[in-house]
């Protein structure tokens, strides 16, 4: 097997900033960890119904690209401020801030300390289609509904290339076009150095 490893780990304090933020000790660490874990996990699944439509409204569908923790513990208090980095800010903001409060209510109950103060910031990116993590999750939205994986992959490079992408490169893995084996198709353009 080959051992890749996530370039994140070496560009982390370079050009890349932590995506967690907080100092603990050596028993509170694990907890600490896996707490941020399941956070992002439930954030990534979060599911409400909207006030004003009465219909459900599912996160994932804003188009969620990171999601930044902060911890600040303040004598027996902890601050927590959660940074989501979306897509389409309307869905997570709501009619006049609604929905927010309802992310709000779900981390604190996820991370059940009745001591902890939640504040959750939203921020839009600009170009979702130069964003990595949107575009894997466009094309893998893709082909759950059934649109050809060839015709997924190549619009998502020409979408790329075309907002000013120097490179991209897109691999898709599985039983592809319902084939009975398994395998992965990769298409590259522009330049993707390695280092």
């Amino acid at each position: 097997m080959g051992q890749k490893v996530n370039p994140h780990g070496a560009r982390v304090g370079v050009i890349k900033d932590w995506s967690t933020r907080w100092y603990a000790d050596k028993k509170n660490f694990a907890d600490n960890l896996v707490s941020d874990a399941k956070l992002r996990k439930m954030i990534k699944e979060l599911e409400f119904v909207d006030d004003k439509s009465k219909k459900p409204v599912k996160l994932y569908d804003a188009g969620i690209s990171s999601i930044d923790i902060e911890r600040r513990f303040d004598n027996d208090k902890v601050r927590v401020t959660v940074t989501l980095n979306v897509a389409k800010p309307g869905i997570v903001i709501g009619a006049n801030g609604a929905n927010i409060e309802k992310i709000k209510a779900a981390i604190m109950k996820e991370l059940g300390a009745q001591n902890a103060q939640v504040i959750l910031n939203v921020q839009e990116i600009k170009n979702p289609d130069l964003d990595a993590q949107l575009v894997a999750e466009n094309i893998a939205a893709q082909l759950e509904k059934r649109i050809g994986y060839r015709r997924a992959m190549k619009k998502a490079m020409q979408n790329a290339t075309r907002l000013g992408a120097k490179g991209i490169k897109v691999t898709c893995g599985g039983r592809l076009g319902g084939a009975e084996i398994a395998r992965s198709e990769t298409y590259h353009e522009g330049t993707i150095p390695l280092q």
